[in-house]
């Protein structure tokens, strides 16, 4: 017999091994009045500070009568041997993820990746902040592991219904991950942990057969027409000195990440009905010092336990529009993630330890086709923004988010004779009153900031619900409103404002057979896990369609 049990205990009690075994013997008596011996495993940890007390919940599994069975994966990794071979574009959690399942059959995962190896990549992430220095492909969005590896490597999600989540956790933990992620009820790895684990993915993967083909850009999809449907054959690939070659193979999975708007030109281009726009979320990173929020969160009793640093969670619905916070990194870091030069994009991550000195988090808007429409004029005067397709509606996302991202280049360090990537910033309270911050708080974001009345140049369907939610959470969360409170502009890539439709069972796409589109770009999911999901269905399915 198997039972679940949970044991609720204070945060100073979790290494009183006697307590807790007290406490799981008395959970079983409720359940089993029988003699027979128990075996618990642990499977689940998770904090409530709600109430003014900080407690843990402690989930078990109760093996009575029988052997606790060992819930470790086994993995069948098979070397490929060259007769299927299959093109994925991307080296993030969707296509790592869709090389490893297709392995599993023994198939041939080619991987082409626009940017560089994690080490190259560290060098150029490292002059965005120095030097102000984009490179368009290699950058905190593009190069080896994707947009997650120079993140905070969250790995929570409620996708619970796309896949096997402890699957995706097993892999990490196998190729290097702590073995607490298994057990945390919200697990991460760490910015300076996951390069390595995506290091040896790739290795596994090219021990195995696979290619990488990193500095290579996938230009165009080749393809015929057969029977009256348009079919991919493969991808016209510009390497890394220029120089073009095709890449044949019996299918392609289109894993290119939130970013890449020249995949979504291109496949406008050939196939404009395997579009649809979809809504997306813009805001502002928003950062406190982090024990200000250790304080609100632990209600001051942060120093009696070993907990870390607090995370916190944010929702409202402002106007019609869900604002919420997104991507919340205790004790991290704001960083530079623009993909070019002549904007600016800010995200959050965090170390392992996550014990820098802030924390931060999106706070974001939902955003609408409609909404967009509003502003559609403003940005129509913008004539070298996606200029050549201004007129394909599915890409009117795309058009916006550019636009702001330039609009906040333009106020940022531009307007200031400054780093080209430092970025336009404002306090809180100066939002909400409508007034310049005339001196900033040190800040995280190592390009620097610029005092800027954001709450003027942010389109008011996003300034406006955001005053109203800042006090809306500062009523639940007691202090989120604070002098020391610092928006940074502007978070645009929470997810991307297209979507590529595609076969609900098949995961084909439905405008191009033999296509697969998968991962964040494909507008179907958003974080790692959920990539990395979509990533395995989209392999599973590839070769049954």
């Amino acid at each position: 017999m198997i039972f679940d049990l949970s044991v609720i205990i204070k945060a100073q009690e979790e290494g009183d091994q006697n307590l807790i075994q007290k406490k799981l013997n008395d959970a079983l008596r409720q359940k089993y009045s029988g003699s027979q011996k128990a075996e618990f495993v642990f499977v689940k940890k998770s904090v409530d500070a709600r109430r003014g007390q900080l407690k843990l919940c402690l989930r078990y599994k109760a093996f009575v009568g029988e052997k606790a069975q060992d819930n470790k994966k086994e993995f069948s990794w098979k070397k490929a041997d060259g007769k299927k071979k299959v093109v994925i574009i991307g080296s993030g959690p969707a296509g790592l993820f869709a090389a490893l399942k297709l392995l599993e059959s023994g198939v041939q995962p080619i991987i082409i990746e626009r940017g560089k190896n994690t080490a190259d990549r560290k060098r150029d992430i490292a002059a965005i902040s120095s030097k102000g220095l984009v490179d368009a492909d290699s950058n905190y969005c593009f190069g080896e592991g994707g947009a997650g590896t120079f993140s905070d490597g969250k790995l929570y999600t409620r996708s619970n219904k796309r896949g096997n989540i402890d699957e995706i956790l097993q892999t990490f933990v196998f190729f290097g991950a702590d073995p607490k992620i298994l057990t945390d009820a919200h697990p991460h790895i760490g910015t300076n942990k996951l390069p390595q684990i995506v290091n040896k993915m790739r290795q596994k993967i090219i021990e195995l057969g696979g290619e990488f083909h990193f500095e290579s850009r996938a230009v165009d999809f080749v393809t015929k027409e057969i029977g009256g449907q348009k079919n991919v054959l493969g991808v016209l690939v510009q390497e890394a000195d220029k120089s073009q070659k095709e890449f044949l193979a019996d299918a392609v999975i289109l894993a290119s990440g939130h970013s890449a708007n020249d995949v979504y030109e291109s496949l406008a281009k050939i196939s404009p009905e395997s579009l649809e726009a979809k809504t997306f979320a813009v805001g502002v990173r928003v950062e406190h010092p982090r024990q200000l929020i250790d304080q609100i969160q632990y209600h001051g009793k942060r120093g009696q336990t070993n907990l870390g640093a607090a995370e916190y969670r944010l929702t409202s619905q402002i106007d019609e529009r869900g604002v919420y916070s997104f991507c919340m990194c205790p004790g991290g870091f704001v960083v530079p993630s623009a993909t070019g030069p002549e904007e600016i994009v800010v995200n959050g991550m965090s170390a392992a330890e996550r014990n820098s000195l802030w924390s931060n988090a999106a706070i974001v808007v939902e955003t609408r086709p409609e909404d967009i429409q509003k502003i559609a004029e403003e940005i129509s005067d913008n004539e070298e923004i996606l200029d050549s397709l201004k007129n394909v509606p599915t890409l009117a996302g795309l058009r916006f988010r550019k636009w702001l991202e330039r609009k906040t280049w333009l106020m940022g360090g531009k307007s200031a004779g400054l780093s080209e990537q430092a970025a336009p910033a404002q306090l809180m309270k100066d939002f909400l009153e409508k007034k310049k911050s005339d001196s900033m708080p040190r800040s995280s974001y190592t390009p620097g900031i610029v005092s800027s009345r954001i709450d003027q140049w942010l389109p008011p369907f996003i300034g406006d619900r955001l005053a109203k939610a800042f006090r809306a959470f500062d009523k639940n969360m007691r202090g989120f409103v604070c002098p020391e409170a610092l928006l940074i502009a502007s978070e645009t890539r929470t997810s991307t404002p297209v979507r590529i439709l595609r076969d609900k069972d098949s995961f084909e796409c439905l405008g191009l057979k033999r296509l697969f589109p998968c991962g964040e770009g494909s507008g179907w999911s958003g974080g790692i896990v959920s990539s990395a999901m979509d990533g395995q269905n989209c392999a599973s399915a590839l070769f049954s369609s």
